[in-house]
C-alpha cells in the first residue's frame, strides 16, 4: 500500500475526527479509509488513534506522529508545486495575522523586506490576541507562540519558544536572586492581570521532572505583556516573559535570567494555515522565509526594530 496514501488518511482522519468524514471527502468508501490506518498502524507496530461507533481520538503517539505528518505532506505538497511553478513569480494579495507583541517584534518588520523580494505581492498584516478564524476570515496564514489547540489547520513549527524569569541587575543586587521557585514569595514579581490569557500561571519543571504551575503575587499587574516587559527594564520587579521578548536584552546585559535551572521545556513557535491541496507560491515562500529568519542565529538577539 502506498505509504504516503497511508499518511493522508491518517491526517484526514485525525483532523476530520471522522472515517466517514474523511472517506466522504476522498470519495471512497469508509472501509477502505480503515483499512489504510489499519495497515499504517500494523507497519509502525503503535496505536495511533482510538476508534468507536461515537468518536475517534488520538493516542499519545497519535498525536506526536499528526505534527510530523502534516509537515511532510505539506514539504511534498512544496517540492512538487515547486517543480510544477517553474519560473513563476509569486503574485496576488497575502494575508497574515500574528499576535500583537510577537507581531510588532518579529513579524511586521520582515513584511516589507518580503515584498522586496517579491514585489508582485501585496500583503495585509493584522496583529490581534484574539485567536483569529484564520479559513473563516479569509487568512492565507498565521503566525502563533505556544501550544496550538487541535483542528483542522496545517502547523508547521519554525522555532522555540521558552518562558524565562528575568529581572534587571539592579534589581538582583538590591534583593538577591531568587534559588528556587518558592524564594518568588519574597520578591516583587510582575504578573499578568486575572482577566488576561496566562491562567495557570508560571511554569517550571521540578528535578522530578514534572512540570508545575505557581501563580506568584506582587505589587503590579497588568493585561498587557508589553507593560510588564517595560516594567520589569525599569526594574521594578522579577517577569516571566518569552526568549523571542527578551533575548536581546538578555544579550545586552540589561536582563538577567533567573531559575533557569527550573525553566519549562519549550513550547513552540508556529506558522499555520488551513488545509489545503495547493498552497499559493506566496504562502510557501513567505512560510519559507520566515523560517531562513527564525532560524538564523542571533536573530533573536536583535533589538526590536
Amino acid at each position: 500500500m502506498d505509504k504516503l496514501k497511508q499518511l493522508e488518511s491518517f491526517v484526514s482522519v485525525a483532523t476530520r475526527g471522522s472515517l466517514t468524514a474523511a472517506a466522504n471527502a476522498e470519495g471512497v468508501a469508509p472501509a477502505i479509509m480503515g483499512r489504510r490506518l489499519d495497515g499504517l498502524e500494523e507497519r509502525l507496530g503503535v496505536k495511533l488513534l482510538l476508534r468507536t461507533t461515537r468518536r475517534i481520538t488520538l493516542t499519545h503517539e497519535g498525536s506526536a506522529f499528526l505534527e510530523d505528518c502534516q509537515r511532510i505532506l505539506a514539504d511534498v505538497s512544496n517540492a512538487e508545486a515547486s517543480v510544477s511553478a517553474g519560473g513563476v513569480k509569486a503574485s496576488g494579495h497575502l494575508r497574515i495575522t500574528a499576535p500583537a507583541g510577537f507581531g510588532r517584534r518579529h513579524v511586521a518588520s520582515l513584511v516589507p523586506r518580503f515584498r522586496e523580494l517579491h514585489p508582485e505581492v501585496t500583503i495585509s498584516l493584522n496583529l490581534s490576541d484574539r485567536v483569529v478564524d484564520i479559513a473563516g476570515e479569509g487568512y492565507d496564514c498565521a503566525v502563533r507562540v505556544g501550544d496550538l489547540p487541535d483542528s483542522s489547520l496545517v502547523s508547521v513549527r519554525m522555532a522555540d519558544n521558552r518562558r524565562l524569569c528575568v529581572a534587571t541587575p539592579a534589581y538582583l543586587k538590591r534583593h538577591g536572586t531568587p534559588q528556587t521557585p518558592a524564594d518568588l514569595a519574597r520578591f516583587h514579581c510582575l504578573t499578568l492581570s486575572s482577566d488576561a490569557s496566562q491562567t495557570r500561571g508560571w511554569a517550571f519543571q521540578l528535578p522530578d521532572n514534572a512540570v508545575t504551575y505557581m501563580k506568584p503575587a506582587g505589587p503590579l499587574d497588568c493585561s498587557d505583556g508589553q507593560v510588564l516587559h517595560d516594567w520589569c527594564l525599569a526594574g521594578y520587579g522579577i517577569a516571566w516573559r518569552s526568549t523571542w521578548e527578551v533575548e536581546a536584552e538578555i544579550a545586552a546585559g540589561q536582563l538577567v535570567a533567573v531559575l533557569e535551572d527550573f525553566a519549562a521545556p519549550p513550547n513552540g513557535i508556529y506558522a499555520v494555515f488551513p488545509q489545503r491541496k495547493h498552497l499559493p507560491l506566496r504562502v510557501r515562500l513567505w512560510i519559507d522565509f520566515l523560517k531562513h529568519h527564525y532560524g538564523t542565529p542571533g536573530f533573536w538577539q536583535t533589538p526590536a526594530a
